[in-house]
């Protein structure tokens, strides 16, 4: 069987596509003031709709809606269709808490109790 949709069609199922990604997405890429929308993220870098990517390089951060991934060094990748691929050249994850030099005891109490 054999199915035809007009170009209008699948634009418009196309721009559908895109903005239920957006609403459930929640991944924002921040270059100085700047903020962008990410489609994916993954080991080696993320890709963004290539209609709203500017081609960056440099230093961005990663955020998850108001939490902070990642600090990366990022180079353009490649442009495929209507979907822009950026590879990281350095990708650090942001700690959660301060580094810890030196051993933590297994039996060492978590907190203290107030009188």
């Amino acid at each position: 069987m054999d199915t035809f949709l007009s170009k209008e069609v699948l634009n418009g199922l196309d721009r559908a596509r895109k903005q239920a990604q957006r609403k459930k997405n929640r991944l924002r890429l921040h270059v100085g003031d700047e903020i962008y929308p990410l489609l994916r993220l993954s080991d080696d870098g993320f890709e963004m709709d290539a209609e709203a990517a500017p081609h960056l390089r440099g230093f961005v951060d990663i955020y998850d809606g108001a939490k902070h991934l990642s600090s990366c060094l990022i180079i353009h990748s490649e442009t495929e269709g209507n979907i822009m691929r950026y590879e990281y050249k350095r990708h650090t994850n942001v700690a959660d808490g301060p580094a810890k030099d030196f051993v933590v005891d297994e039996n060492a109490p978590v907190a203290l109790i107030g009188r």
